[in-house]
């Protein structure tokens, strides 16, 4: 995303990125206390797993907000074949991950700009859905979300670990194709469908 009103853009992470994405993504998470586990203790291992970020881009893909050579925020795209998938079972279903944004991209748009690539990649790839995993104190994530049409699923929610338990969110998409004047298929497009 790139425009009048925004300096930075979104795009897909090189490699010499991988490692600033990793420290963004980890300090976000540490900024918001989301690190702490509910015995008090920090939770090393998956702070481990946000810092390495060059694993993601190799198993997933990895999206950041860059404005003049500096990572402002980063999510993770999981596609089908990604191990990072948490709740996507079909190949319809896209899912997106470990949405962070620096100190210096907040309140900004960069969170909201992220979303919007992810969704826009999943309308381009002719997902059916979108769904997510976010922590329960991830109000301001939970506003943002809904602000885009998802919703909670409750039947998707679960615990990786014994002291993690995550809320999923989900947004339907619908198929839309568009024709020309003499009613021949263009493209199909699938776009949010709200439950608002």
């Amino acid at each position: 995303m790139h425009g009048a009103w925004v300096s930075f853009l979104i795009r897909v992470a090189e490699a010499s990125e991988y490692a600033e994405a990793g420290r963004v993504t980890a300090e976000a998470y540490r900024i918001d206390d989301l690190l702490q586990r509910a015995d008090g203790l920090i939770d090393t291992a998956y702070e481990a797993e946000l810092t390495d970020a060059g694993r993601r881009a190799r198993e997933a893909e990895l999206l950041v907000a860059v404005e003049d050579g500096n990572v402002l925020g980063t999510v993770t795209l999981c596609p089908p074949t990604s191990p990072w998938r948490e709740l996507a079972t079909e190949q319809d279903q896209a899912e997106f991950r470990m949405l962070s944004v620096a100190a210096a991209g907040r309140r900004r748009g960069v969170g909201r700009a992220l979303v919007t690539a992810c969704l826009e990649r999943a309308r381009a790839e002719r997902m059916r859905e979108v769904l997510l995993s976010s922590l329960p104190q991830m109000t301001r994530a939970h506003a943002l979300y809904r602000e885009f049409g998802f919703v909670r699923a409750p039947e998707l929610d679960h615990s990786p670990k014994p002291h993690v338990h995550l809320w999923a969110f989900r947004l339907t998409l619908d198929l839309q194709v568009t024709t020309d004047e003499r009613g021949h298929e263009q493209h199909a497009t699938r776009r949010a469908a709200c439950g608002r």
